[in-house]
C-alpha cells in the first residue's frame, strides 16, 4: 500500500510503499533523473522518520523512479550554494537514513552521482545494475562537501579513493564502484529487482533482533572504536526476554519455519 499521508509526507517527488514488513522509498523525479530537490529533502526525512517509529517496517528500499537512481542536487537551486537552512534540512534527512534502525538497501542504476552518491552511501547495503555511473562532483560546483557525507565516504572508500573522486570530481563505472567498495553486488540491468527481492526476501526470514543489535553495534564501534559495556548488556536483556533463541533453536530442530517473537519497542 501507499502511505496515506499529509504536509511534507505528501510531496509526490518522494513516494514511500509499504508491503508487510517491507518499506520501499522513491525519488520520483523521473524526467529530472530524480535530482533531489530541497523540498523533497525534507520529505525523506519526515518519511524515513515516520517509518523508523514503524514496528511492523523491517527493511527499508531506496530507489529511483525510471532508469536512474539519482543524478545528486537539483543545481538550479544551488545558486548561493548549500548553506543555511537548505544545508540542516540535507544533513537530517541523510542522518535519518543512516540512523534507521533497520537493514537499508539502496537499489541503483543509472546516474547515482553527488546528492544520489551521499543517499545510497547513507544506507546499510549498495546493489546496483551494470550501467550505474557514479561520481562525488562538488569540485566542478566549488562546493564544500558536506561533513557527514564525506564521513561516510572515507569510511566506505577510504581517504585514497575518497580523495580522487573529490579531487577530480570524475564519474566512474560500476565496475569499478564494484572495486573501491562504493557498492556491494553488481548484477545486469535485468537481475537488479530480482536480486534486491532475494536479499529482501533473506533478511525477512532472518532475526530482526540480531539485525537491529548488530546495525546498532557495528554503528557504534564506527562511531567510537567499539561497543560500550551498557549497550552490550541492553541486547544481552533483549536476548534473553525476547524468546528469539528458543524460538530459533526450536524451529531448526523441528525443521520448520521460523516465527521470530520479537519487535522493537
Amino acid at each position: 500500500m501507499t502511505a496515506d499521508v499529509t504536509g511534507e509526507l505528501a510531496n509526490l517527488n518522494v513516494l514511500v510503499e509499504i508491503d508487510g514488513p517491507v518499506a520501499t522509498l522513491t525519488l520520483n523525479r523521473p524526467a529530472k533523473r530524480n535530482a533531489v530537490q530541497m523540498a523533497m529533502w525534507a520529505s525523506i526525512d519526515a518519511h524515513v522518520t515516520a517509518l523508523a517509529a514503524n514496528p511492523d517496517v523491517r527493511v527499508l528500499v531506496v530507489r529511483g523512479a525510471g532508469e536512474h537512481f539519482c543524478a545528486g542536487a537539483d543545481i538550479s537551486e544551488l545558486t548561493n550554494g548549500p548553506g543555511g537552512e537548505y544545508a540542516r534540512i540535507n544533513w537530517a534527512a541523510e542522518e535519518a537514513l543512516a540512523n534507521f534502525p533497520y537493514p537499508t538497501i539502496a537499489m541503483i542504476r543509472g546516474n547515482c552521482v553527488g546528492g544520489g552518491v551521499s543517499i545510497a552511501s547513507a544506507c546499510d547495503i549498495r546493489i546496483s545494475a551494470n550501467d550505474a555511473i557514479f561520481g562525488i562532483t562538488p569540485s566542478k560546483l566549488g562546493i564544500v562537501y558536506p561533513t557527514n557525507a564525506l564521513e561516510r565516504a572515507v569510511r566506505i572508500l577510504g581517504a585514497s579513493a575518497t580523495k580522487h573522486l573529490m579531487f577530480t570530481g570524475d564519474l566512474i563505472n560500476a565496475d569499478r564502484a564494484l572495486r573501491i567498495g562504493l557498492i556491494d553486488e553488481l548484477v545486469t540491468v535485468d537481475g537488479l529487482e530480482n536480486r534486491v527481492n532475494e536479499l529482501v526476501a533473506t533478511i525477512i526470514e532472518r532475526s530482526s533482533l540480531t539485525q537491529v543489535a548488530s546495525k546498532a553495534m557495528i554503528d557504534e564501534v564506527i562511531r567510537d572504536g567499539k561497543v560500550k559495556p551498557a549497550t552490550t548488556r541492553y541486547w544481552e536483556d533483549e536476548m534473553d526476554k525476547s524468546g528469539e533463541v528458543r524460538e530459533g533453536v526450536a524451529a531448526f530442530l523441528a525443521k520448520r519455519p521460523v516465527r521470530w517473537p520479537w519487535k522493537r519497542s
